[in-house]
Parts: structure tokens; sequence; C-alpha cells
């Protein structure tokens, strides 16, 4: 189409009022469909929120807008910055971007908001930030093509077109940040230029001191996941189900909620493995990390990751990871062979767990690579690095590649085969 040639201005596209010098950018809003606390919220919820406390305590004023839900105030304080809830599932959107028009005159929830620049959280929409004319950051966890399927026909159909055709027209020329080099790839292939993709990977909070020393049960799995479809943890329940003979102790932890929970809850019994499968739901940050300690192997069989904090998660407690090759994002977070196995498909996920089972040293062997690796991972530097991210932006300037802490870091180039 003409419309979107490269170079032209689309006709509802606004001009950006740039920031001319990076070291302006003291107030910054960010938008996401939810937070942590909401009944659906997630490892991304936690990476924005995460982010913006570091933001907050490095002087920035940092405001969160986000879905309301039962029980949940409009308007909450937390670890330096502001929450401002309205809408719900679908209605989040337009109401985050009302919001944001009528700030531009002095009104609404978002009215003492001005930000200097605004990071736009696509969980396969986006809020369409840009049209409030302010500079815009795209946080992309991960691409939704392989799950819009399960939103229904219409639903579906009308996220593809939002994702693949609307969303990189409005934000063609804008930032990206994304969490993985898979989903920098995933994104190319939308249509985004590279130019304009920069990654950020995950931090990781310290583990409670007071926690027992991991005791890993050679029979013990655990899932650490929301309970959605596309999470696949069938495929969990399927490998106890297989497994469950051979090895009379085995036994799987899921940690985690989700709407998806009865049918689980149901699909245990259908495999009669309900003596095998316990359910935990949300728990504590001390009872995950307990939980974790007591594991043998962390399942992971999502069809789709944008990066997998929960990889990194458990190998802080020396626990190694089995996911699907085809998740993309685990590429990413899981070295196959050295902290944990990446397969393609159900058959040899349960072989791997079947192999970690049968070999516990080789299964603390990886557990202890991937120990060493998450090491490397910080909360502090993620959110340095979104920093320069946001402050490029600001600037009018765009940024590319693995993005380091600070400026007096070489930021890591991508693979040859990611550029």
């Amino acid at each position: 189409m003409t419309l979107l040639a490269p170079g032209r201005p689309l006709p509802w596209e606004p001009m950006n009022d740039q920031v001319s010098d990076a070291e302006q950018v003291r107030n910054v809003l960010l938008l996401c469909w939810r937070d942590s606390d909401h009944p659906q919220g997630g490892g991304s919820e936690r990476y924005l929120e995460r982010v913006a406390a570091e933001l907050a305590a490095d002087g920035l004023t940092v405001t969160l807008r986000t879905a309301g839900y039962p029980g949940a105030p409009a308007h909450e304080e937390r670890d330096g910055y502001t929450i401002s809830r309205g809408g719900g599932r679908f209605t989040v959107y337009p109401r985050a971007l009302g919001a944001m028009l009528a700030a531009r005159v002095g009104r609404g929830p978002l009215a003492s908001v001005v930000p200097d620049v605004v990071v736009d959280t696509q969980n396969g929409v986006p809020f369409f930030a840009r049209w409030a004319g302010r500079p815009t950051v795209v946080l992309v966890h991960h691409c939704h093509r392989a799950q819009w399927p399960v939103a229904g026909r219409l639903i579906g159909r009308i996220g593809w077109f939002i994702e693949s055709r609307l969303a990189p027209a409005v934000y063609r020329r804008s930032q990206y940040l994304t969490v993985s080099v898979p989903s920098r790839a995933d994104l190319i292939d939308l249509g985004i230029d590279g130019d304009r993709i920069a990654i950020a990977r995950g931090g990781l909070d310290d583990v409670p001191s007071n926690l027992p020393a991991p005791q890993h049960d050679s029979q013990r799995l655990c899932v650490l996941s929301r309970l959605v479809p596309h999470k696949q943890i069938e495929h969990a329940l399927s490998a106890v189900a297989r497994l469950r003979h051979r090895y009379p102790g085995i036994a799987l932890d899921v940690i985690g909620d989700g709407w998806w929970h009865d049918e689980l809850v149901k699909r245990a019994m259908e495999l009669g493995i309900t003596d095998r499968v316990v359910f935990h739901g949300r728990v504590s940050e001390y009872d995950k990390y307990r939980l974790l300690g007591e594991a043998s192997v962390l399942l992971m069989p999502s069809r789709t990751e944008g990066w997998g904090l929960a990889v990194i998660e458990a190998a802080q407690r020396g626990v190694p990871t089995i996911g699907y090759r085809s998740s993309r994002g685990l590429t990413d977070s899981v070295e196959s062979g050295v902290t944990g196995m990446l397969v393609d498909d159900l058959d040899e996920f349960v072989g791997a767990t079947e192999q970690l089972l049968d070999d516990p040293a080789r299964a603390r062997s990886l557990g202890a690579a991937a120990r060493s690796r998450a090491e490397a991972y910080s909360w502090p530097d993620t959110a340095s690095a979104v920093r320069r991210v946001i402050d490029a932006a600001a600037s009018g300037r765009s940024i590319r590649g693995v993005i380091a802490a600070s400026d007096d870091a070489a930021d890591q180039p991508l693979p040859a085969q990611a550029r």
C-alpha cells in the first residue's frame, strides 16, 4: 500500500515533542495491561515493575498505567512509583489512551503526568501511545502469532491484524525494546527495522537468605508459570503420566495460577495422576524458591516465551530446565546441553525428562552451570540498560543490540545470524 511506504508520514501520525538532551528525561509513563498483583499477572509484568522501582530509585518520576481488577485501588504508591488503574481486559487500552489525551489539557487520572518518554508494552497489541504525541518505546516480550488462535476466531483475527500490520505501521519510526535475541528476530519478521530494536534481558531478585539448602529430589519435577493455554502445562502432566510406572516417587509441583487452572486439574484427573501433582497456586517468594530447591528439573513446555524468567529463577537454586526449542525465547535463556535441554516435540520432552531422572548427577551438573550463568543477571543492570534506551528515544536517536548496563561498558554484539 502506498499509505505505508517507508519514509511517508501516516495521516494519523503525530509529531513527537522530542527532548533534545537525554539528561532531561525525568518523567516516564509505563503502560501495561496488568500489574503483577493482577490475578493473571506474570513475568512480563514483573519485569516492568522491577524496572519501574529501579528507575524511581534513580530519581525519575515513574507512573504505571494498567487495568483495574476487583479489590485493586484506582491509585497506589509502590516502591517509589505510582500505579494508576482503569479499565478491564479490553477497555484498559482505550481508557489509557484517553487518559493520556485528556492529560494534555490537564484533565483525567493522568493530568499531573507529563512524561518525557512513554514505554508502551505490547502484549499482543499496543496502547497506541504514539498517538498521544510523546516519544515512545515499544516494549515487546514476545510476539503472539502462535497464541492468537487460542483467543477465538474473531478476536484472534483482530489481534493478528493489529500485531502484524497496524502496530508496525504506527510505530515504524519508534524505538523498540525486547528481552531476547529470538524476540528481536520475530519483530524483524513483522517488518520492524532491526536498527531500532534494543535488547535488555530480565534481571533477578536475591534468593531469600533464610532458605534451607537445596535438596534436589531426583524424582521431583516443577513447573513455575502462569496457568494459561499457551504455557502447555498439559505436556508436563503427560510426562508425569507416562513416567509414573517407572519412577514410583515421581511428583510435580505446579507453582502459579491462572484462568486455565480448572482445565489442568481436570486433565490431571483424566490422566490418573492427581496423587502425583500438587497445584500450589500463587505462593510467597520464600515458598517459590523453597519448592524450586526441592526439584531436580524445571519443566517449561511453553509454546512461546520471550525470555523465560522462570528459567533463571530456577537456575538460582541449581535447577536445570527442559523446554521447547520452538518457544524461541528459551533458546536465549537455556543453553541446551549446558544449563538444560531443549527439545522439539512431546516425545522428546518426555525422553529428556526421563534422561535426567535416570541420571541425577547430570541434572545436578546442568543445574550448577545454570546457577553460574544466573549470577550475571540483576534488576539494576536491566533498569540501567532500559534507561539508556529511553534516553536515546527521548533525544530522537535509535539504539540496537544487547544493551549494556552503562555507557562505560561495551554493548554486546548480536550473534551473526541475528544481525
